[in-house]
């Protein structure tokens, strides 16, 4: 009697795991590799940094860090922590009408249109393989596709000095 049991209980959890390869991943909402998610309550994490990217890209973009990654970088600790979580918000840059018109001239912008919005998580263990940190990239609350997640660890690759992470605090 046990041993049905038990081989019911495989062949469920065998067509459950088959269920998650059919459709593509496990969570629709996770990132494909990594399975990070939007992390609950980013909008209100503190700013690490801003930065303006001109040519190709043309965004404003703000880096928002969890407590235990605030506290790193107010630290200058390095590696960051296990717990760490880095928001990237990236919008179109767009000149400011009321501003310039103060001005006389154009050269106010502000955050136009959402692009996407990038995580990082840390977890040494768990992402190894990838410096220690999850990647995610999200448009419009959706994770992109697994091609596009395969060129995050890439990406930071340079920054390796920094573990991984090129936005540096500005206090």
């Amino acid at each position: 009697m046990k041993i049905a049991g038990l081989l019911a209980l495989l062949i469920a959890a065998g067509a459950i795991a088959l269920s998650a390869l059919v459709s593509g991943h496990a969570d629709k909402d996770a990132s494909p590799i990594y399975g990070v998610k939007i992390p609950t309550g980013y909008r209100d994490w503190k700013l690490i940094s801003v930065t303006h990217e001109e040519g190709d890209f043309n965004q404003l973009r703000a880096q928002l860090g969890n407590d235990t990654a605030i506290d790193a970088y107010r630290e200058g600790k390095l590696p960051f922590p296990d717990g760490s979580i880095i928001v990237a918000l990236h919008w179109k840059r767009v000149p400011s009408d009321d501003d310039n018109r103060v001005f006389g001239k154009v050269q106010a912008f502000v955050a136009g249109s959402a692009v996407n919005m990038q995580v990082m998580v840390k977890d040494a263990k768990k992402y190894a393989a990838s410096g220690g940190w999850g990647f995610a990239d999200f448009t419009d609350g959706k994770p992109a596709d697994e091609a596009k997640h395969k060129t995050c660890f890439g990406c930071h690759e340079p920054a390796k000095d920094h573990d991984f992470v090129f936005t540096r605090y500005a206090p």
